[in-house]
């Protein structure tokens, strides 16, 4: 029995030995290897040595994307692979190896130990540098001038070119990319950083910022022209299309430090205003119902003139009072529709060739009729031109040189020269009009005209046309 005891301590001391030895030795081979269960950026690493470790992350790594954002929010992506870069992770291995305890060994056996290594990144800055010159905002810092200018665009009026604000310090920002790429944030953002700087003013510089506040307060006009169909605010090139400028081709000041209105401009304005939306005595195309576009003479009653005079005394007060307002401009004449097309789609359409008659409502085709116009074989044909209905009158006596015609419906739309029912005619439309036409009026069916005379409204437009 006191063999056999013997014989187990002396082999439980031999295997105690045997694994005392066997953890030292395996403590030994971790100095210069990666111990169990370590993972390195994904690659399993358990005793390999740094170099294998390090040909295996070189394998995968791929060459970043540097992320710049500009000071507008933009994004510019610099690809490293552009600029010949390598990675390397012997360093980092290396110190990750030295700050391991390897007497710790065992500690990782029943736990998976993961860890991230930056590596050492090798490019060729010169190309980096070339990269980063080619981007749009170090593009922009390079153009502009260190200077501010007050300049005037046909579409957006007066404009500020400020070269002192915003400046980029192109070799910060370099640096805080290379500092990027080494601390593995692979990000730049130009204003957060403090690559965005802005620089002092001169005094001359400082005048011409004073020039443009007043400049900017002006154009920021809060009057909007009401023409119907479009509104049109006074701001921009419009605004500042009214000052006067001085000999270098600035706006002028006046001795309150307030720009000078030109009023010879704001004439221009209202003059271009008239021109583009005014339509009374002007020719003007028309679809009509037969199918073509009819030129019709600018001879009539009907159509809308801008009081031009009533607008300037307007304009030059409202401007110098700051107001703002949505103006309805003041008319010498006034359809019933404003804006360009002031006809509408509510209108009387008396075809004189075709001799027929159409009423619109709404844009729907309400009434259609033959008519008979005036007689132009004995040179009484009605006259062309866009009219509009100035009255409506009930059982009147029609008279001029050697006739008195009762009617039931009197529509007149110019002068003497009206729509009315026509009970002495059996017979409407074709060539009536060249031989016995009327007086000039437009003769219309009883039943038609009993119609139109209940429908119609004073002001409506009537297009007469050949």
């Amino acid at each position: 029995m006191k063999k056999l005891r013997r014989f187990l301590v002396k082999f439980l001391l031999f295997g105690l030995f045997l694994a005392v030895t066997a953890f030292f030795l395996l403590a030994l081979y971790y100095r210069n290897n990666f111990p169990v269960n370590t993972w390195i950026n994904g690659v399993y690493c358990t005793g390999k040595s740094v170099e294998e470790v390090n040909q295996e992350l070189t394998a995968r790594a791929e060459a970043p994307v540097v992320r710049i954002l500009d000071e507008e929010g933009n994004i510019w992506p610099v690809d490293l692979s552009e600029t010949g870069y390598r990675a390397d992770y012997t360093k980092p291995l290396e110190t990750f190896i030295r700050q391991q305890d390897p007497l710790s060994w065992m500690e990782n056996i029943m736990t998976q130990r993961s860890h991230e290594l930056l590596p050492d990144s090798f490019f060729d800055e010169d190309m980096l540098r070339q990269l980063l010159s080619e981007l749009e905002p170090v593009q922009r810092e390079a153009a502009v001038r260190e200077d501010v200018q007050i300049r005037f665009s046909e579409t957006d009026g007066w404009q500020l070119e400020n070269g002192l604000e915003h400046r980029l310090d192109r070799e910060l920002f370099f640096r805080c990319v290379l500092e990027s790429v080494s601390d593995g944030s692979y990000e730049v953002d130009m204003v957060q950083s403090g690559c965005v700087y802005d620089l002092p003013p001169t005094a001359k510089q400082l005048n011409m910022l004073t020039l443009w506040e007043k400049v900017e307060a002006f154009q920021q006009c809060g009057i909007v022209y009401d023409m119907g169909d479009q509104e049109i605010p006074l701001q921009g090139s419009v605004s500042a299309g009214f000052l006067t400028v001085d000999q270098s081709g600035l706006p002028l000041l006046d001795g309150d430090g307030e720009p000078v209105v030109d009023p010879e401009r704001i004439r221009a304005f209202i003059g271009r205003l008239a021109e583009e939306y005014d339509t009374y005595g002007k020719e003007i195309s028309f679809q009509s119902t037969r199918g073509d576009i009819i030129q019709v003479p600018g001879n009539g009653t009907y159509g809308t003139a801008i009081d031009q005079e009533a607008e300037f005394a307007y304009l030059t007060e409202a401007l110098e009072e700051k107001r703002e307002e949505i103006h309805i401009p003041a008319y010498l004449h006034q359809g019933l529709v404003r804006g360009r097309n002031d006809i509408g789609d509510t209108y009387i359409e008396v075809d004189m060739t075709d001799q027929k008659m159409y009423y619109y409502e709404d844009g729907e085709l309400v009434l259609e009729t033959d008519i008979v116009t005036g007689n132009t074989g004995r040179r009484m044909g009605t006259p062309q031109g866009v009219n509009f209905v100035y009255n409506k009158q009930r059982n009147r006596v029609l008279r001029g040189q050697g006739y008195a015609s009762p009617v039931k419906y009197w529509v007149p739309v110019k002068g003497a020269i009206g729509i009315h029912d026509a009970s002495w005619r059996s017979e409407f439309g074709g060539e009536i009009y060249k031989t016995n036409g009327s007086h000039g009026c437009i003769n219309t069916p009883t039943e038609i005209m009993s119609q139109l005379y209940d429908s119609v409204e004073i002001g409506t437009p009537v297009v007469m046309f050949y």
